[in-house]
Protein backbone atom coordinates (compact mmCIF):
# COMPACT_ATOMS: atom_id res chain seq x y z
CA UNK A 1 0.00 0.00 0.00
CA UNK A 2 3.34 2.03 1.14
CA UNK A 3 6.75 2.15 -0.40
CA UNK A 4 9.31 4.88 0.47
CA UNK A 5 12.41 4.97 -1.48
CA UNK A 6 15.74 6.75 -0.61
CA UNK A 7 13.47 9.45 1.07
CA UNK A 8 16.18 12.15 1.94
CA UNK A 9 14.74 15.40 4.20
CA UNK A 10 17.41 17.74 5.54
CA UNK A 11 16.77 21.58 7.43
CA UNK A 12 18.91 25.09 7.06
CA UNK A 13 21.32 25.82 5.32
CA UNK A 14 25.60 25.65 5.23
CA UNK A 15 26.78 24.93 8.39
CA UNK A 16 23.20 25.27 9.80
CA UNK A 17 22.74 22.40 7.67
CA UNK A 18 20.43 19.52 9.39
CA UNK A 19 19.80 16.13 7.65
CA UNK A 20 16.90 14.86 9.54
CA UNK A 21 15.75 11.54 7.23
CA UNK A 22 19.00 9.73 5.14
CA UNK A 23 17.92 7.46 2.63
CA UNK A 24 14.68 6.15 4.49
CA UNK A 25 13.13 3.10 2.92
CA UNK A 26 10.27 1.01 3.79
CA UNK A 27 7.08 -1.22 3.08
CA UNK A 28 3.73 -0.69 4.76
CA UNK A 29 2.08 -3.68 3.71
CA UNK A 30 -1.56 -3.65 2.60
CA UNK A 31 -4.22 -4.39 5.90
CA UNK A 32 -0.95 -4.58 8.46
CA UNK A 33 0.15 -2.18 11.42
CA UNK A 34 3.17 -0.35 10.93
CA UNK A 35 4.96 1.63 14.03
CA UNK A 36 7.96 3.76 13.78
CA UNK A 37 9.63 4.09 16.83
CA UNK A 38 13.01 6.48 17.94
CA UNK A 39 13.44 8.80 20.17
CA UNK A 40 12.60 12.14 20.00
CA UNK A 41 14.56 14.28 17.43
CA UNK A 42 14.70 10.88 15.53
CA UNK A 43 12.88 11.62 12.42
CA UNK A 44 9.72 9.96 13.08
CA UNK A 45 7.06 12.69 12.55
CA UNK A 46 8.96 13.85 9.27
CA UNK A 47 8.45 10.53 8.12
CA UNK A 48 4.66 11.08 9.00
CA UNK A 49 4.72 14.71 7.09
CA UNK A 50 5.82 13.64 4.47
CA UNK A 51 3.24 10.92 3.53
CA UNK A 52 0.34 13.18 4.07
CA UNK A 53 1.97 16.04 1.89
CA UNK A 54 3.15 18.14 4.56
CA UNK A 55 6.38 18.03 3.19
CA UNK A 56 8.23 17.51 -0.20
CA UNK A 57 11.52 15.15 0.04
CA UNK A 58 14.51 16.74 -0.97
CA UNK A 59 14.91 13.62 -2.39
CA UNK A 60 13.41 9.67 -3.20
CA UNK A 61 10.14 8.43 -4.03
CA UNK A 62 6.62 7.84 -2.19
CA UNK A 63 4.24 5.97 -3.48
CA UNK A 64 0.42 5.36 -2.13
CA UNK A 65 -1.94 3.08 -3.59
CA UNK A 66 0.23 2.66 -6.61
CA UNK A 67 0.60 6.20 -7.43
CA UNK A 68 3.90 8.61 -7.03
CA UNK A 69 2.64 11.16 -4.47
CA UNK A 70 5.85 13.21 -3.25
CA UNK A 71 5.51 15.87 -6.15
CA UNK A 72 2.07 15.99 -6.27
CA UNK A 73 -0.03 19.61 -5.90
CA UNK A 74 -3.31 20.79 -5.79
CA UNK A 75 -6.34 18.64 -7.07
CA UNK A 76 -4.36 16.12 -7.25
CA UNK A 77 -2.75 15.85 -3.98
CA UNK A 78 -6.14 16.10 -2.81
CA UNK A 79 -7.27 13.08 -4.35
CA UNK A 80 -4.94 11.22 -2.80
CA UNK A 81 -5.58 12.23 0.95
CA UNK A 82 -9.09 11.30 0.21
CA UNK A 83 -7.62 7.75 0.78
CA UNK A 84 -6.06 8.27 3.77
CA UNK A 85 -7.09 9.38 7.62
CA UNK A 86 -5.35 10.95 10.28
CA UNK A 87 -5.69 10.90 13.86
CA UNK A 88 -3.08 13.67 15.60
CA UNK A 89 -1.61 13.20 18.39
CA UNK A 90 -3.94 15.90 20.57
CA UNK A 91 -6.99 14.71 18.76
CA UNK A 92 -7.67 18.45 16.71
CA UNK A 93 -11.29 18.49 17.62
CA UNK A 94 -12.73 21.36 16.88
CA UNK A 95 -13.82 22.89 20.33
CA UNK A 96 -16.99 24.88 19.27
CA UNK A 97 -18.66 21.89 17.41
CA UNK A 98 -20.41 19.45 18.74
CA UNK A 99 -18.96 15.56 18.85
CA UNK A 100 -21.58 14.48 15.72
CA UNK A 101 -20.05 17.98 13.70
CA UNK A 102 -16.35 17.16 14.43
CA UNK A 103 -17.28 13.51 13.19
CA UNK A 104 -19.20 14.36 10.16
CA UNK A 105 -16.85 17.52 9.05
CA UNK A 106 -15.06 15.28 6.32
CA UNK A 107 -18.57 13.93 4.74
CA UNK A 108 -19.58 17.24 4.32
CA UNK A 109 -17.08 18.95 3.14
CA UNK A 110 -15.62 16.20 0.42
CA UNK A 111 -19.43 14.54 0.01
CA UNK A 112 -22.43 15.33 -1.81
CA UNK A 113 -24.34 12.73 1.04
CA UNK A 114 -27.53 14.14 2.38
CA UNK A 115 -27.86 15.30 6.19
CA UNK A 116 -29.82 12.29 7.11
CA UNK A 117 -27.25 9.70 5.55
CA UNK A 118 -24.25 11.58 7.30
CA UNK A 119 -26.26 11.56 10.42
CA UNK A 120 -26.58 7.74 10.28
CA UNK A 121 -22.85 7.08 9.16
CA UNK A 122 -22.00 9.45 12.11
CA UNK A 123 -23.45 6.68 14.54
CA UNK A 124 -22.03 4.09 12.88
CA UNK A 125 -18.33 5.60 12.86
CA UNK A 126 -19.12 6.19 16.83
CA UNK A 127 -20.34 3.03 17.46
CA UNK A 128 -17.29 1.62 15.91
CA UNK A 129 -15.15 3.57 18.49
CA UNK A 130 -17.39 2.72 21.68
CA UNK A 131 -19.14 5.93 22.00
CA UNK A 132 -22.37 5.79 20.37
CA UNK A 133 -24.70 8.13 22.07
CA UNK A 134 -22.13 10.84 22.75
CA UNK A 135 -22.82 13.15 19.53
CA UNK A 136 -24.03 15.97 21.27
CA UNK A 137 -20.97 16.58 23.52
CA UNK A 138 -18.88 19.01 22.88
CA UNK A 139 -14.78 18.32 23.13
CA UNK A 140 -14.71 19.56 27.01
CA UNK A 141 -17.36 17.32 28.51
CA UNK A 142 -14.75 14.64 27.09
CA UNK A 143 -12.42 12.68 29.13
CA UNK A 144 -8.74 12.42 27.38
CA UNK A 145 -9.61 9.05 26.22
CA UNK A 146 -12.82 9.92 24.73
CA UNK A 147 -11.17 12.54 22.53
CA UNK A 148 -8.47 10.20 21.21
CA UNK A 149 -11.82 7.84 20.02
CA UNK A 150 -13.61 10.66 18.78
CA UNK A 151 -10.77 11.83 16.69
CA UNK A 152 -10.14 8.13 15.48
CA UNK A 153 -14.34 7.99 14.17
CA UNK A 154 -13.55 11.79 12.58
CA UNK A 155 -9.85 9.73 10.62
CA UNK A 156 -12.66 6.67 9.30
CA UNK A 157 -15.30 8.98 8.37
CA UNK A 158 -14.54 8.79 4.93
CA UNK A 159 -13.69 4.99 5.28
CA UNK A 160 -10.27 5.27 4.12
CA UNK A 161 -7.95 2.60 2.79
CA UNK A 162 -4.85 3.85 5.54
CA UNK A 163 -5.38 5.50 8.67
CA UNK A 164 -2.12 7.60 10.10
CA UNK A 165 -1.95 7.75 13.96
CA UNK A 166 0.35 10.50 15.62
CA UNK A 167 1.40 9.03 19.28
CA UNK A 168 -2.22 8.07 19.82
CA UNK A 169 -1.88 7.10 23.02
CA UNK A 170 0.13 9.94 24.19
CA UNK A 171 -0.91 11.10 27.45
CA UNK A 172 -3.56 8.07 28.29
CA UNK A 173 -3.83 5.90 30.89
CA UNK A 174 -3.18 1.98 30.86
CA UNK A 175 -6.55 1.11 30.28
CA UNK A 176 -7.32 3.57 27.62
CA UNK A 177 -4.14 2.75 25.73
CA UNK A 178 -5.05 -0.76 25.85
CA UNK A 179 -8.80 0.33 24.40
CA UNK A 180 -6.62 2.62 21.36
CA UNK A 181 -4.75 -0.27 20.65
CA UNK A 182 -7.73 -2.86 20.37
CA UNK A 183 -9.05 0.16 17.86
CA UNK A 184 -6.22 -0.07 15.84
CA UNK A 185 -5.96 -3.48 15.50
CA UNK A 186 -9.77 -4.43 14.97
CA UNK A 187 -9.69 -1.83 11.87
CA UNK A 188 -7.01 -3.33 10.73
CA UNK A 189 -8.41 -7.09 10.88
CA UNK A 190 -12.00 -6.47 10.34
CA UNK A 191 -12.01 -3.41 7.88
CA UNK A 192 -8.66 -4.13 5.95
CA UNK A 193 -7.50 -0.79 6.88
CA UNK A 194 -3.40 -0.34 6.31
CA UNK A 195 -2.13 1.40 9.79
CA UNK A 196 0.94 3.80 10.14
CA UNK A 197 1.40 4.51 13.63
CA UNK A 198 4.75 6.94 15.02
CA UNK A 199 4.57 6.09 18.68
CA UNK A 200 6.83 6.21 21.98
CA UNK A 201 4.99 3.47 23.67
CA UNK A 202 6.89 0.29 23.20
CA UNK A 203 4.57 -2.16 25.04
CA UNK A 204 2.02 -0.86 22.35
CA UNK A 205 4.05 -1.02 19.43
CA UNK A 206 4.71 -4.30 20.26
CA UNK A 207 1.25 -5.40 21.00
CA UNK A 208 -0.28 -4.14 18.09
CA UNK A 209 2.30 -4.01 14.99
CA UNK A 210 2.95 -6.27 12.40
CA UNK A 211 6.03 -4.59 11.67
CA UNK A 212 8.23 -1.85 13.37
CA UNK A 213 10.92 0.31 12.24
CA UNK A 214 13.03 2.29 14.83
CA UNK A 215 15.22 5.46 13.68
CA UNK A 216 18.27 7.25 14.99
CA UNK A 217 19.58 10.38 13.70
CA UNK A 218 17.27 9.98 10.24
CA UNK A 219 18.61 6.36 9.67
CA UNK A 220 16.56 2.93 9.80
CA UNK A 221 18.63 0.61 12.13
CA UNK A 222 16.05 -1.90 12.46
CA UNK A 223 13.09 -3.14 11.06
CA UNK A 224 11.09 -6.35 11.13
CA UNK A 225 8.36 -8.08 13.48
CA UNK A 226 7.84 -7.70 17.32
CA UNK A 227 9.60 -10.59 17.90
CA UNK A 228 12.94 -9.73 15.69
CA UNK A 229 13.07 -6.39 17.01
CA UNK A 230 12.94 -7.80 20.66
CA UNK A 231 15.80 -9.77 19.85
CA UNK A 232 18.07 -7.23 18.06
CA UNK A 233 21.77 -7.46 19.11
CA UNK A 234 21.71 -3.95 18.20
CA UNK A 235 22.50 -2.50 21.72
CA UNK A 236 20.61 0.86 20.63
CA UNK A 237 17.65 -0.73 19.96
CA UNK A 238 17.88 -2.85 23.24
CA UNK A 239 18.25 0.49 25.33
CA UNK A 240 15.48 2.05 23.51
CA UNK A 241 13.23 -0.81 23.97
CA UNK A 242 14.09 -1.07 27.64
CA UNK A 243 13.80 2.38 28.29
CA UNK A 244 17.52 2.64 29.74
CA UNK A 245 19.21 6.04 30.27
CA UNK A 246 22.73 4.26 30.38
CA UNK A 247 24.30 3.36 26.44
CA UNK A 248 24.96 4.35 23.69
CA UNK A 249 22.01 6.65 22.61
CA UNK A 250 22.63 9.91 24.92
CA UNK A 251 20.46 10.91 27.32
CA UNK A 252 21.21 14.55 27.32
CA UNK A 253 19.80 16.11 23.90
CA UNK A 254 23.09 18.71 23.98
CA UNK A 255 24.92 15.43 23.45
CA UNK A 256 23.54 14.13 20.00
CA UNK A 257 24.43 15.36 16.68
CA UNK A 258 21.26 17.81 16.64
CA UNK A 259 21.62 20.18 19.88
CA UNK A 260 20.23 22.71 20.42
CA UNK A 261 19.67 23.75 16.55
CA UNK A 262 16.61 22.04 16.14
CA UNK A 263 15.53 23.51 19.39
CA UNK A 264 12.02 25.63 18.60
CA UNK A 265 12.56 24.89 14.98
CA UNK A 266 10.77 21.69 14.43
CA UNK A 267 9.21 18.74 15.30
CA UNK A 268 11.38 15.83 13.35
Amino acid sequence: MIEINHLRKSFGEGDKKIVVLDDFNAKMEKGQITSIIGGSGSGKSTVLKHLIGAYTPDSGEIWIDGEEVSLLKGEAANSVRKKFGIMFQSGALFNSLTVEDNVALPMREHTELNESTIQIMVKMKLEMVGLRGAEHLKPAQLSGGMVKRIALARAIALDPKIVFYDEPSAGLDPISIGVIDKLIIDLSRKMGITSVVVTHEIPSAMRISDKIIMLFKGKIIASGSPDEIRNSDDPRVQQFIEGSPDGPIPFSKSQTDYGEELKGMIKV
